[in-house]
């Protein structure tokens, strides 16, 4: 069966994912293919004619078009009537919850339906299946794990008025055990608290967790804004995961999730970059917050799911959190947590497709990679080389090359491969460097210029060193696990990983990056450091690069000096000036 799952209808990150036979063959961001960060109330229109060219497939192949969202029943669902009652001091949005609560599918499924011809795809001919949001969460984290039976966990910052799915998979499917419903949400508490720390939603929760490290969890009293315990939490709706006129408004005019009250309780939004005090402790009482009450939730609900199957399966935007997920790892009680690198909005498409895939009887086969994207041949990076009439060379070995820049304290761009599908998979378009070199966290940051000179940066470990660097043995294929360092490695990288000696890791194996894998054996054979700098090949602000031409055009306006693309290797300096 050929399937395509669309998800960003109406909202962000919108996506593409292609599932053949129940084989993930394609998989794209369309914020890489049209460069724009988040590609907000856009369509996955780029991604999805990429996907069925990539398979070599016609719209008219498509049998099956997979959505995450789904409708709400009318006036006996739960959601609806939690978001009125715990809204009333915004009448307007608590009666639409009540009598319109449809209202956003139905926008959704017509964007949908307009979008579908523009493609090539007539929507009278292909199966229309729609999913909840959370489910379809929940199986991209079930089903892309590979695993028989797990437990299995979605939070997210809302989707069709739910916040969280807790259930469980088995052979039979997906089962829901606990859902919670707006405006309890951890994911929104989270956002709205990224943004009165100065942040953007979407983008500045992983700085609050960067920010966390430096911060007194004691010193800030995070408890007006969420509670929790006995396997349940709640949100205050006045002073975060606030809507219509109560939401605080500063003087440019812009509006935030957060109500004027918190500003009371709080102080001022963070306006500069420089300010620390008091928002470092705002920041650790709130990553704090998010542990415990998820864990919470967690042991009390999924202990017997997680005892029978030793397994925990965790997506939503929330999987995003690295530190969380450490916790959840060491403390939940499975012996292996999988979070899927496309954890957020983007991966809902994936969930979408492989929930279709189950539901008409093809057997989904795990994700043992994120490389879904796609990729270049040696001519068509050479063409695009002379079109830009950029000098490059072509070195005997690329890997050998490039080891030796790194050894040196060199930082290059590295572009290898199928681009990967989701913000926390690296190692195919990413900026290494030597993590050892004093100094290096702040070059990147000159060089590429985009990150708080308190944000860590991610470290590629090779397999074989991983439990000895890592004190761990458990999978990590792309950066969602934060991990704690062994002394000797924490000191010598203590640059680049947070100011509490965690650092987030991928762990690099042959079988699933190859090239990768090489470079490092031979930077571990001449500086005897079996780890890399790893951080993503993008500029503030925009999306990681996907072609040839997105890697030039970063590179030439960053201060990064070394490009290899493929077999090519670009140079801004000549070696020893």
């Amino acid at each position: 069966m050929v399937i395509l799952g669309l998800s960003g209808a109406g909202g962000h990150d919108p996506s593409a994912t292609l599932v053949v036979d129940g084989q993930i063959v394609a998989a794209a961001e369309e914020e890489r293919l049209n460069r724009i960060k988040h590609s907000w109330n856009l369509q996955p229109e780029m991604a999805a004619r990429w996907c069925l060219e990539f398979a070599g497939l016609k719209p008219s192949d498509v049998q099956v078009v997979a959505c995450p969202f789904a409708k709400i029943p009318l006036f006996n669902s739960p959601a609806r009537w939690q978001f009125a009652l715990r809204h009333g001091y915004a009448p307007g949005e608590a009666m639409a919850a009540v009598f319109d609560g449809n209202r956003h599918y139905r926008r959704d499924i017509q964007s949908l339906r307009e979008m579908l011809p523009r493609i090539g795809i007539n929507p009278a001919k292909v199966r229309l299946m729609r999913f909840q949001h959370h489910l379809a969460h929940a199986s991209s984290a079930f089903y892309g794990s590979g695993c028989e039976r797990a437990a299995v966990m979605s939070l997210h910052g809302n989707g069709e008025y739910a916040t969280a799915w807790l259930g469980y998979g088995d052979e039979r499917g997906l089962h829901r055990i606990k859902e919670w419903y707006s405006p309890d949400s951890l994911g929104g508490f989270y956002g709205a608290i990224a943004e009165h720390l100065g942040f953007e939603m979407l983008d500045g929760e992983s700085r609050v967790m960067a920010m966390a490290a430096c911060g007194d969890p004691n010193r800030c009293d995070i408890s007006p804004c969420l509670c929790w315990g006995a396997g349940d939490f709640r949100v205050n709706n006045e002073l975060v995961n606030v809507v219509g006129a109560r939401r605080y408004h500063d003087e440019q005019g812009r509006d935030y999730s957060f109500s004027p009250e918190l500003v009371k309780l709080w102080g001022p939004p963070r306006t500069s970059d420089d300010a620390e005090e008091p928002y470092v402790h705002i920041a650790a009482a709130a990553q704090r917050a998010l542990e415990e009450a998820t864990l919470s939730v967690v042991q009390h609900h999924l202990a017997g799911k997680i005892a029978e199957t030793s397994r925990l399966c965790f997506a939503g935007g929330v999987a995003f959190n690295a530190q969380l997920n450490r916790r959840l790892a060491r403390e939940a009680g499975a012996r292996e947590l999988f979070v899927p690198a496309a954890a957020g909005a983007c991966g809902a498409a994936l969930g979408a497709a492989t929930l279709a895939a189950t539901t008409v009887g093809d057997k989904v086969k795990p994700l043992e990679h994120a490389s879904l994207g796609p990729c270049y041949n040696d001519g068509q990076v050479r063409a695009a080389l002379e079109k830009h009439r950029v000098a490059f060379e072509q070195p005997a070995s690329i890997t050998d090359a490039m080891a030796a820049l790194l050894a040196r304290g060199e930082l290059v761009a590295w572009f290898q491969g199928r681009m990967e599908f989701g913000p926390r998979a690296l190692g195919n378009r990413s900026v290494l460097g030597n993590p050892v070199i004093p100094g290096i966290a702040h070059r990147v940051n000159a060089q590429i210029g985009r990150r708080e000179r308190w944000q860590p940066f991610g470290l590629s470990v090779l397999d074989w060193a991983a439990p000895e660097v890592l004190q761990s043995q458990h999978p990590s294929p792309w950066m969602a696990f934060a991990f704690d360092l062994t002394a000797n490695w924490r000191d010598r990288v203590a640059d680049v990983i947070q100011a509490d000696g965690l650092a987030r890791a991928q762990i690099v194996r042959e079988q699933t990056q190859p090239q990768l894998h090489e470079l490092m054996r031979k930077f571990y054979a001449s500086t005897g450091v079996p780890m890399l700098l790893n951080t993503s090949f993008n500029r503030q602000g925009e999306p990681i690069v996907c072609s040839p031409d997105d890697a030039l055009t970063v590179f030439f306006g960053s201060d990064v000096q070394y490009l290899v693309m493929e077999k090519f290797l670009v140079r801004k300096t000549i070696a020893g000036s």
